[in-house]
């Protein structure tokens, strides 16, 4: 296992509550290839604002140099020996850890770039272009941005364009009819069937049969499902 943490006088690892601060965007980076990984050293370390705080050849040596420093950025290979760099992904999410994620890969294929995204990456940069990127890509993930290698610029056009139908297909509020909507609000105001009831003139029944197509319409299920709908959207209603 190969880990190297880079000696810094000046760098001290964040502890919780604490108000330090620094200017310098702290680096993590993983790959088992060495000729790359140092290759990527040297044109990261020539910015000033970017400082390489560790590197290492495998995930589990990343993940603990990670853990241990909490960089702002890791840098990922996607395919790193005894734990590869979207498990390292899912165990900083896993922890909460507040890093962002670039991944570094060679593979271009759509399935893997949506992988990547699904899992949070702020970044996806193939290796054949990444000494010419990763500076730019770097700096716009610090400044809260995404950064996606040019030539997969399309898998973000189907990504959007995929997201945007799955939204239409959802059910959503527009699905239900005034009546339901103005049940759903006084669920929202924790009022109980009989009480409802009672403020609109109907019956209790009614009130469930309305309550239970409201859950239909929205596919909610499980005890209180309705409730904290009703309150997540009460803005809405």
């Amino acid at each position: 296992m190969y880990g190297r943490i880079y000696s810094d006088p000046f760098y001290q690892r964040p502890r919780e509550n604490s108000a330090y601060m620094t200017n310098d965007i702290r680096i993590v980076i993983a790959d088992d290839h060495p000729i790359v990984r140092r290759g990527l050293v040297q044109v990261i370390q020539d910015d000033p604002l970017l400082k390489i705080i560790a590197e290492a050849d495998d995930g589990e040596a990343a993940l603990a140099r990670i853990e241990e420093l909490i960089p702002q950025i890791a840098v990922l290979d996607v395919d790193m020996p005894k734990l590869d760099g979207f498990g390292v992904a899912r165990e900083i999410h896993k922890r909460r850890l507040p890093v962002e994620v670039v991944f570094l890969t060679i593979h271009g294929e759509e399935d893997l770039f949506h992988a990547a995204m699904d899992m949070g990456a702020k970044g996806y940069i193939l290796k054949e272009s990444a000494a010419i990127e990763i500076i730019k890509g770097l700096r716009a993930i610090a400044a809260g941005q995404y950064y996606v290698t040019p030539s997969l610029t399309p898998y973000l056009l189907h990504r959007r364009s995929r997201a945007q139908k799955f939204k239409q297909t959802q059910p959503n509020l527009n699905d239900l009819t005034p009546t339901e909507r103005r049940i759903l609000q006084m669920v929202a105001d924790q009022k109980s069937s009989k009480e409802i009831a009672a403020e609109l003139f109907i019956h209790y029944r009614t009130v469930e049969n309305h309550r239970a197509n409201i859950c239909q319409k929205l596919g909610l299920r499980g005890h209180n499902a309705l409730l904290k709908y009703a309150i997540q959207h009460k803005s809405e209603l």
